[in-house]
């Protein structure tokens, strides 16, 4: 099927939100996005069924889908990589994973850089040329940027973008604030990978998570001897 008309579904759980949509090639046929702290494990499949439904579509119809792989929440990131492995493997199609980073970059030509807040006073960066990757995500501080030599031409588009060009020394007017939420995005930077999408999405953890190992005394095991 030529990518221009497969019908790819897109998710995203990775923050306080669920976002679906449902494309063909560059047409939206579907989307919904619902704000939510949490239950999104409860939500996800339901508001899939109703957004292939709005479209008059089926899981059948589906050439692949275009999970979120993060950064973000760790608990919502697995929520939507392991719907996305279940989905796959029972409908045959592949699940092209997609960062948030790219995803939120990938309408904006020329050199970007997408920032995303890691919380703790960090961000997730990572660049970007006509949409494609130039480098790889990294957790940092706007610390330890500031000063890095770049472009005046750079555009920085997310979370505390307009802090991050004052530290790189670029025009602020080239800052861009983090987009709302949207699983269009996602869908079509997934159209470019259909025709050589292969294996399955992964998490894309960039930091430690949260949890720390329990401090407590491991109990003694008696022997029954």
């Amino acid at each position: 099927m030529p990518p221009d008309t497969a019908l790819i579904l897109a998710f995203d759980t990775s923050a306080a939100h669920c976002a679906v949509a449902l494309l063909r090639g560059d047409d939206v046929l579907s989307e919904s996005v619902e704000e939510m702290a949490r239950g999104q494990a409860e939500r996800l499949m339901p508001l899939l069924e109703e957004t292939l439904a709005e479209a008059g579509a089926g899981w059948a119809d589906l050439a692949a889908l275009a999970p979120c792989v993060g950064p973000g929440n760790f608990t919502g990131t697995r929520i939507t990589v392991s719907a996305a492995r279940g989905l796959a493997l029972g409908l045959g199609i592949p699940a092209i994973g997609i960062s948030a980073l790219e995803a939120q970059a990938s309408d904006i030509g020329g050199e970007v850089l997408s920032s995303l807040d890691a919380r703790r006073e960090r961000i997730y960066l990572q660049r970007f040329l006509d949409g494609k990757a130039i480098d790889e995500p990294a957790l940092t501080t706007i610390e330890d940027i500031a000063g890095t030599r770049t472009t005046n031409d750079l555009r920085v588009i997310g979370d505390r973008s307009s802090e991050i060009a004052e530290a790189l020394g670029i025009n602020v007017r080239n800052a861009l604030p983090r987009p709302d939420p949207t699983a269009i995005p996602l869908a079509r930077c997934a159209v470019g990978r259909l025709p050589t999408a292969g294996g399955r999405p992964k998490p894309l953890y960039i930091r430690q998570a949260d949890a720390a190992p329990s401090s407590d005394i491991a109990p003694l095991i008696l022997d029954d001897a």
